[in-house]
């Protein structure tokens, strides 16, 4: 099948695609650039969850979204980061907040206002990539006072989709780094109890009942078996960069490596959800109120790069 591009309408949204190979991967720039579809010989690999709609109408998460300029939840909606006041409560916010009230996932979930900069075949392949300029938004700005342009370039060469990701301050203050994104895994092949979970982490982040960091650490590891009932929500440092989580099944093994920029992890395995999510983060959870060395800030006109790759084979 030979590498192209193209467009199509998914769930009335307009939609771009990658092709290479078996592989096609399917973005959303209207709905915050989220990659609402990687699909293997036509089968979908991505959890879909209640769908696009539901992630434009509700912030429900489905496929690959982004997460910025926060990834997970935060402990409160009001703080300063280096002098600076943050507010999510102003009117007009597009924020989810989980059961307990706290705001989740950052403020660009299905975001219009990306620029899709270039959209082109390669030799063996594809690659998509779009902007958002954050300080040219002044209600998103009023919230998080730190303009910045993020850029994300999605390319698929083969059996492999990368996902790069920067942050470039554009005005005069540094800007703090805590995004990240939640892929749903899946098989179609199998059912979910039988998938084999490979995730190499050696040291959890303890977190308290709501979810947040209570500042300890503890020797951890996920048995590489079969998942049958288990279910999982842990925050974890990520293994040292290029090191593959795998999710694998009787027909295909899905590969995710955190390639650069990605600490830290959660993995999310709930029992009503037939995926699983391993998280690529910057940041600890909570990171933008605990502060501390974690959390990152690239300096006005500097430029931070994060990447991570999902990778795709049979047998």
């Amino acid at each position: 099948m030979p590498a192209m591009i193209g467009e199509r309408i998914e769930e009335g949204f307009a939609a771009l695609t990658l092709e290479a190979s078996a592989l096609e991967a399917i973005f959303v720039p209207e709905a915050g650039m989220i990659c609402c579809s990687l699909r293997h010989r036509g089968e979908e690999l991505l959890g879909q969850r209640n769908g696009l709609r539901a992630y434009v109408d509700h912030y429900s998460t489905m496929g690959i979204p982004f997460l910025h300029p926060w990834a997970n939840r935060l402990a409160g909606d009001r703080f300063e980061v280096d002098g600076r006041a943050v507010d999510l409560t102003l009117p007009d916010l597009p924020v989810k907040r989980d059961d307990n009230g706290l705001p989740m996932h950052g403020l660009l979930s299905a975001a219009p206002g990306w620029r899709v900069g270039r959209h082109a075949e390669l030799d063996d392949g594809g690659m998509l990539a779009a902007g958002f300029d954050f300080g040219a938004y002044p209600h998103l700005l009023d919230a998080f006072p730190f303009p910045h342009l993020v850029e994300i370039e999605a390319t698929l060469v083969e059996d492999s989709l990368e996902i790069a990701t920067s942050v470039t301050a554009t005005g005069n203050v540094a800007v703090p780094i805590a995004f990240g994104f939640h892929p749903y895994l899946r098989l179609p092949e199998a059912p979910r109890a039988g998938w084999v979970l490979e995730a190499p982490v050696a040291e959890r982040i303890v977190l308290d009942d709501r979810g947040l960091p209570t500042g300890e650490r503890e020797p951890a590891s996920i048995e590489t078996a079969p998942l049958a009932d288990r279910t999982y929500d842990d925050a974890f440092l990520a293994p040292p960069p290029g090191t593959a989580f795998s999710l694998r099944g009787p027909d295909r093994r899905l590969e995710l490596r955190m390639d650069s920029g990605y600490p830290f992890t959660q993995i999310f395995v709930p029992a009503d959800t037939d995926a699983v999510a391993i998280e690529p983060m910057t940041a600890p959870t909570n990171a933008l109120l605990a502060g501390g060395p974690e959390l990152l800030s690239v300096p006005p006109g500097e430029t931070f790069d994060a990447a991570f790759s999902i990778r795709v084979s049979e047998g």
